[in-house]
């Protein structure tokens, strides 16, 4: 029953959503310490104890020039296993990973073609 009216709350077919279900049950198993977190085709893989997603770890993995160290250092809540757990998760999914940082990088005139609703007031 749960399944037929989540099916329908998100208008979605049960088929899919079983779907979905089970990959993401695949990979948690995969890589114990990553959930996924979000509602819908907007559910992403989130590192457990950090409140990070995999994407935000990665990039600022990328920031830090892949230091794990230096990264754990400037990150409370951040360790080593949650650094070399997010990096993992790439390497199998590096398309869903770097569409997510790509998206988190778009520039204001780039979210402005795709939202021309919006308001843009500049850097704070």
């Amino acid at each position: 029953a749960f399944m037929k009216a989540e099916a329908k709350r998100q208008k979605r077919s049960k088929s899919s959503l079983v779907e979905e279900l089970v990959e993401e049950s695949a990979k948690i198993r995969r890589f114990p310490g990553i959930a996924f977190r979000g509602e819908g085709h907007y559910r992403e893989p989130g590192l457990i104890d950090t409140g990070l997603d995999v994407w935000e770890l990665c990039e600022i993995l990328e920031h830090f020039e892949g230091s794990v160290e230096r990264v754990t250092e400037a990150y409370d809540g951040v360790d080593e296993r949650a650094c070399r757990l997010a990096l993992a998760y790439r390497r199998e999914y590096p398309e869903e990973i770097n569409a997510a940082i790509a998206e988190n990088n778009r520039t204001p005139e780039e979210r402005l073609a795709l939202y021309p609703f919006i308001e843009y007031f500049g850097p704070r």
